[in-house]
């Protein structure tokens, strides 16, 4: 039986890895190509690494920087950041990334995805959906680029961009991301039912039940960052990763809310 696919995701800016809450007040917390080598020592099945600055200030992927964590990872890795053209994708690709992450240039028009997903197939696009909460509790979607919700419905969004080639769906739950709280479990759930492509749970892993739980309802794989950088309670910066006894015991975790 294949173990379940958890998924450390890592923030990148200028000064190297960051972590966020709620998307804002980046921290600090250490050289990123340390914390890849420390995800190789361990095992780590995939990895997830985000430019949370390339599409806010409009520039393209930083494709040395890339070239540098594609050729130290020894786990498939999703890039995601600045990608606006099938070229940039393409290049990404030759680097020795496995898949992009689109999110900023889809909600600009779909035909990217179809573009990339045409010419590299459908496993090659990951559509990254952020869906933060109004204050009445209702999902909306957001753009994580200019920080504003988005008037799209995001469950109709996720199935056209479904549609245009996508193969995979990272969705992250704004209210909950860097916090540690638990995963959106009702968000999971409404995602996993209306797509038919694999989902990645991120946003608010703090503990194995959390993780548990996200599978439980309904995502393919769960994606975390804090969980994998911070040790609680005081958030004291240690880079790990789950052995083969905490795979083992997500099989025997409450899977329940």
């Amino acid at each position: 039986m294949l173990r379940p696919r958890v998924i450390p995701c890592l923030l990148l800016n200028e000064s190297g890895l960051v972590k966020t809450e709620h998307f804002k007040n980046p921290k600090y917390i250490g050289d990123s190509m340390n914390a890849i080598r420390i995800f190789n020592e361990k095992s780590a099945d995939e990895l997830i690494v985000l430019d949370i600055e390339a599409s806010r200030h409009g520039r393209g992927p930083d494709f040395d920087r890339i070239e540098q964590f594609a050729s130290e990872c020894y786990m498939p890795v999703c890039y995601g950041g600045g990608i606006t053209t099938v070229e940039q994708a393409a290049k990404v690709f030759s680097l020795g990334v496995e898949k992009v992450s689109i999110q900023t240039a889809a909600l600009r028009e779909l035909s990217l995805v179809e573009a990339i997903s045409s010419r590299f197939g459908s496993q090659s696009v990951v559509l990254s959906v952020d869906v933060k909460r109004s204050r009445l509790g209702q999902p909306k979607l957001y753009s994580f680029s200019d920080g504003k919700a988005r008037k799209q419905q995001w469950h109709e969004w996720m199935r056209s961009a479904v549609d245009a080639g996508a193969g995979e769906i990272l969705l992250t739950a704004v209210d909950r991301e860097g916090a540690m709280n638990g995963l959106d479990l009702e968000l999971i759930r409404e995602a996993a039912d209306a797509v038919p492509v694999p989902l990645i749970a991120n946003g608010g892993v703090g503990s194995l039940s959390d993780i548990a739980r996200g599978l439980g309802a309904g995502a393919s794989a769960v994606a975390a960052g804090a969980y994998f950088v911070f040790k609680r309670p005081h958030k004291a910066v240690l880079i790990t990763y789950l052995d083969e006894s905490q795979f083992a015991q997500l099989g025997g975790v409450s899977q329940n809310d």
